[in-house]
């Protein structure tokens, strides 16, 4: 699962294009081989989409052949399914299943919303559009977070756990892995988008790990929003994957981006830095003493915001560390608070 993941987010940072074929197009390419529903395996169907989704220029269009017909067939990849059902005849059931999600593929439907899930970081998530699919690169971003909790000082770290918030929860990715991995912490999980909060708290229920997250529908841009967080207790960390998309990339994102996903959550303002800015401003009222706070963002973004710091020392918050993705980009920041 990773693999498309990784190829996505390429996607992200690739030039724009135009968005697919009308669903027709494949439904025709198909009616060739409907009077032998018998004699179609899985792996003649896989080779037979692939072939339609690189005559149509469909990114990835063997691995997107491969995970409709494993998702079809009980399997989370085609490499998973077991040797006998490859060469196993399919059932015009299961034909018609395929059919169905390979033409919204022909629409530019990323493979994590035509499948209705996905995994991170070994949990299974419900993916619904337009919330925002999680990519592999913020799984390192809570590889890095798992590490810092594990090598603080235990004075550093409440008794119960370390607390802990998120900033625009999506999903749950970040706020449910974290969890997962941490047994005795707590997490707050905030989004703008009633979406992203309603989709979160069901992946936190499927998970059962609902009783350990709050998640509340807030704006960190308005007036005042800190108060609302404030009676749930200073917080060890704040970690995020903001918008952070420079306003001018935006004409630049793939269709699968452009035509399903909010683009509200990735469109960071002309500098990338809109709330960027507003997490760094609210995290002060927020954190305990040694608290911090752990980002992803653009590769031209450490610089900024380490600029921005500087010129605003009244917030106490100082860049602590940069780590590259696994691509070699500078692509999380790690600011610690410091005693006034």
């Amino acid at each position: 699962m990773k693999l498309w993941g990784r190829i996505l987010w390429t996607l992200l940072c690739g030039p724009g294009g135009r968005r697919g074929a009308p669903q027709g197009w494949g439904l025709n390419s198909w009616k060739s081989h409907s009077s032998l529903p018998g004699m179609l395996s899985a792996t003649r169907v896989v080779r037979h989409w692939t072939q339609v989704f690189e005559e149509r220029g469909i990114p990835e269009a063997q691995e997107s052949s491969e995970y409709i017909v494993a998702h079809v067939l009980g399997a989370k990849t085609f490499q998973s399914l077991k040797p006998v059902l490859w060469t196993e005849p399919l059932t015009p059931k299961q034909l018609q299943c395929i059919q169905e999600l390979c033409s919204r593929r022909l629409q530019r439907m990323p493979v994590q919303y035509i499948l209705g899930e996905w995994d991170f970081r070994g949990l299974t998530l419900k993916m619904v559009p337009p919330v925002f699919i999680p990519r592999p690169e913020t799984e390192e971003l809570v590889e890095w977070v798992l590490e810092e909790v594990v090598q603080r000082p235990p004075a550093l770290v409440a008794q119960s756990g370390p607390l802990i918030l998120e900033v625009g929860c999506g999903s749950g990715a970040i706020a449910l892995s974290l969890l997962s991995q941490l047994p005795q912490s707590r997490v707050i999980a905030v989004d703008k988008e009633e979406a992203a909060v309603s989709l979160t708290r069901e992946n936190a229920q499927r998970l059962q790990l609902q009783e350990r997250i709050r998640i509340l529908p807030l704006d960190v841009t308005s007036e005042g929003c800190w108060t609302h967080l404030l009676p749930w207790g200073p917080v060890d960390l704040v970690v995020s994957n903001p918008p952070y998309v420079f306003h001018k990339d935006m004409g630049q994102l793939a269709p699968e981006i452009c035509s399903y996903e909010d683009l509200v959550a990735l469109d960071g303002g002309e500098e990338g830095m809109d709330i960027i800015t507003h997490i760094l401003t609210l995290a002060p009222r927020l954190l305990n003493a040694s608290g911090s706070i752990f980002l992803e963002v653009d590769t031209r973004h450490p610089e900024l915001v380490s600029s921005w710091l500087q010129s605003r020392p009244d917030l106490h918050l100082s860049l602590v560390a940069v780590r590259k993705d696994f691509c070699g980009r500078p692509r999380f920041l790690h600011v610690q608070k410091s005693a006034p």
